[in-house]
């Protein structure tokens, strides 16, 4: 039996569970980390932060700072190959109130590899460790460290990472179970976590596909890990990860029915009009209210895709926010459901 998970320290900073939801670009904005923290997450990771000071007051970066007491601990996630310049990105975002420094050396995207920053900087560990040691000894908070396992399958070189993080005074580390030539693709392994974990005294976290709570405990079991970072799972998801935490901890947690997930969506939709303003708002709920009818898609068939086509069409907030009620309506009367991360109705 899978011995019960406790609440996670990071530095001076203890987590509620050992769940996080991870930084995802263009995802896990403010709305979503409100929602998912009132949900039960241990903590949301902001989305990643450029460390370029000239795009510091950005609309774009202006958005991803912004933050209220809803979200709880606060974790920015920044991005950059200079070491002093991630440094004094860290100290404009502590000013700015983050509880926690992250750094973004997993990212596989080719706009920020190209700039050898994110999961490029992994075939570069001189730098890795120049770029930790600077941004340890700029603020006073804890720093944290994302990663993959490695630059390519024939070099997982993870442990070593790991090893010059920790040294460097890293206090938690989440590792995604791909390389960075990986991308996405396949599956993720947990061999290589395993031996970080192994390798390293401070929390590792496990990440790469964990879609529900008992994927979660076996990942946990294999790698020894102190939790798990949540990722693509919670697109359509939000209230995933707190499901997961809660349960880990020993909390007796029931599954939202399918008339409280809809309640959940049409809040978060209402959120994100809030937040982003009529115009860019109705496009970004598209895409969060999208990964939930994609849900009910893959658990009724065509149903979903219908509603998301609807969905999609709209262009007044009012709308986007009545055919979700319409839609709650015509499917309710269906049996009940059960998604694809073990979630039932």
């Amino acid at each position: 039996m899978t011995p019960r998970a406790t609440s996670l320290r990071i530095g001076g900073l203890t987590l509620p569970n050992p769940v996080v939801l991870a930084p995802m670009a263009g995802v896990t904005d403010l709305p979503l980390r409100e929602l998912s923290v009132g949900l039960g997450a241990g903590m949301a990771v902001a989305e990643m932060l450029s460390a370029d000071p000239s795009l510091a007051n950005s609309r774009k970066s202006c958005l991803r700072k912004r933050h209220s007491p809803r979200e709880g601990i606060r974790s920015i996630q920044i991005v950059g190959n200079e070491p002093q310049q991630l440094a004094e990105a860290a100290r404009r975002n502590v000013d700015e109130g983050a509880d926690i420094i992250d750094i973004n050396m997993g990212c596989p995207a080719k706009k920020v590899c190209k700039k050898a920053a994110g999961s490029a900087l992994l075939a570069d560990e001189r730098r890795v460790g120049a770029i930790l040691d600077a941004v340890v000894a700029a603020v006073p908070v804890p720093v944290t460290l994302k990663i993959r396992t490695g630059v390519s399958p024939d070099r997982r070189n993870g442990v070593t990472v790991a090893r010059i993080a920790e040294q460097a005074g890293i206090q938690m580390l989440a590792v995604h179970g791909r390389t960075r030539a990986d991308r996405f693709r396949g599956v993720a392994e947990y061999r290589t976590i395993t031996e970080i974990v192994a390798a390293v005294s401070i929390p590792v976290l496990a990440n790469g596909d964990i879609t529900g709570l008992e994927k979660a405990r076996e990942v946990l079991a294999t790698t020894g890990a102190a939790g798990v970072m949540i990722g693509r799972a919670a697109q359509g998801n939000p209230w995933l990860p707190g499901y997961i935490g809660k349960s880990l901890v020993g909390e007796t947690v029931i599954q939202p029915t399918l008339q409280e997930r809809f309640a959940m969506i049409s809040g978060h939709v209402a959120a994100l009009h809030d937040f982003y303003g009529e115009f860019m708002g109705i496009r970004v709920a598209r895409k969060h209210a999208g990964w939930f009818l994609d849900e009910l898609t893959g658990q009724m068939g065509a149903h979903g895709a219908i509603w998301k086509q609807r969905f999609n069409a709209l262009s007044e907030s009012n709308a986007q926010l009545e055919l979700l009620q319409e839609a709650e309506l015509s499917l309710t009367v269906h049996k009940p459901l059960t998604s694809s991360n073990g979630l039932a109705a």
